[in-house]
């Protein structure tokens, strides 16, 4: 039986939203795990950490984005995860807004570890841009 939301601790409300991705990824085909560490630059031991619900590593919120689009979340499926990540960390879904997605091509460098690197330094780039944009509009500084 489910613990109530006020009684649950911040590991308990952790749990749940694994245990949902966790059955999300298992009735998703084999390769997903791995095509989900790719999508985040990440190894797939990274994948099995935030698909555990043992362990209390909390699911990074910029990661949220291309697990709902690499897993094929379903318009329900969404809204359940991000209620119940909402509840884990309240803090970091204040102000959830859609994200833009866009394409960028990457050249193909003949080696896996490479193409992860490389995917893994646009990735982050990309994300420092936006973080800077959104430090200077909250500080009001536009030009």
């Amino acid at each position: 039986m489910a613990e109530p939301a006020a009684n649950q601790t911040p590991q308990d409300a952790v749990s749940a939203y694994k245990r949902m991705l966790l059955g999300v990824i298992d009735r998703r085909p084999s390769g997903t795990r791995q095509r989900l560490a790719t999508a985040l630059a990440k190894n797939r031991s990274f994948v099995s950490q935030i698909t555990n619900p043992a362990y209390s590593t909390p699911i990074p919120a910029s990661h949220l984005a291309q697990i709902f689009e690499v897993c094929h979340f379903s318009g329900p499926e969404r809204q359940e995860f991000t209620r119940l990540y909402a509840r884990a960390h309240p803090k970091k879904m204040l102000a959830e807004r859609p994200a833009r997605a866009a394409v960028v091509e990457l050249p193909d460098l003949g080696d896996e570890a490479r193409n992860l690197k490389l995917h893994g330094l646009v990735s982050a780039f990309v994300r420092d841009i936006a973080r800077l944009i959104e430090d200077e509009r909250e500080k009001g500084k536009r030009r």
